[in-house]
């Protein structure tokens, strides 16, 4: 793993400063990054995949645990300095790409590196990473909504707001469609706040260790995940609408709901509730309910 001096030196003999506008604020703490990788309990039945994995510090510390390690960097002069760092480490895979393909796919070189790598380690996959700030949420939601890839775990830093809204309930002012969707389909903890001062170049805000553990058993109560995002998308993007308001706005699928009144008595919600007061496992049940009450 690298000290903050370390990274500045690599850079500079590249010509090369961080870049802001992609989110290139490297953790330089080395405790902070051991305690992520011991968090994790990474062993050498996991793959691991890093994004934003800049001049691969954090990358080292993956592959003395995992069996593979797939680390994906956008900027070609970091991979290539990665690259050089890590030579010699047969279980790390260096991919200079973006992480996604649009806001809803994960890039299809990093779900065929993932595919390859778990024929031969079978055990978790997990999101392992430093995430730039700009791609966070977008990673971690198609992780956990698949199809392509769907993570087992992850352990991550993110910007401290971000980890609010991931781990917050209902009511709470930070509660919304991330925090619905992770405690639907696992459990999203904080681990630790981070000062700004650990992260060379020092973001504007503070930062937070975040774990999400999958739960099957949640998860697949959700007989269909699409639809179950459309529902919380529709009723929280109206948050302080009442529910039965909500529905008039109802576009795409769920414009073919009739019925909502019945789905509501059958889930036990009060139509005049409002969004942001509802339960995730009360959206699983409305979205199951919304299967079959579309026309036709």
């Amino acid at each position: 793993m690298q000290i903050k001096q370390q990274i500045e030196q690599l850079l500079s003999s590249a010509g090369l400063w961080p870049k802001k506008q992609l989110g290139q604020n490297f953790l330089i703490d080395l405790n902070l990054m051991r305690l992520l990788i011991d968090t994790a309990n990474i062993n050498e039945a996991d793959v691991a995949l890093e994004v934003g994995c800049g001049t691969g510090s954090f990358t080292e510390g993956l592959a003395e645990k995992a069996g593979a390690v797939i680390a994906v960097e956008i900027d070609k002069h970091l991979a290539q300095i990665a690259q050089k760092q890590l030579e010699g480490k047969k279980n790390v895979l260096i991919l200079n790409a973006d992480i996604l393909d649009n806001k809803h796919t994960i890039n299809s070189a990093v779900v065929e590196a993932v595919k390859d790598a778990r024929k031969k380690h079978t055990g978790r996959l997990l999101l392992a990473a430093n995430l730039p700030y700009n791609v966070a949420c977008p990673v971690m939601m198609n992780l956990i909504t698949g199809p392509e890839l769907i993570a087992d775990a992850m352990y991550v830093t993110v910007q401290k707001e971000v980890a609010d809204r991931m781990t917050a309930g209902p009511g709470d002012r930070h509660y919304g469609q991330l925090s619905i969707l992770m405690s639907a389909c696992g459990q999203a903890n904080m681990l630790r706040v981070l000062k700004p001062t650990v992260f060379w170049p020092q973001p504007q805000v503070n930062s937070a260790m975040l774990s999400f553990i999958r739960d099957e058993k949640k998860a697949g109560q959700i007989r269909d995940i699409k639809t179950f995002c459309h529902v919380v998308s529709l009723f929280m993007g109206h948050r302080r609408k009442m529910l039965k308001a909500c529905t008039k706005l109802a576009a795409g699928e769920l414009a073919e709901i009739i019925g909502w009144d019945e789905i509501f008595e059958k889930a036990s919600i009060v139509s005049t509730d409002r969004p942001e007061q509802i339960s995730p496992q009360d959206y699983v049940t409305m979205a199951n309910l919304c299967i079959d009450a579309k026309k036709g």
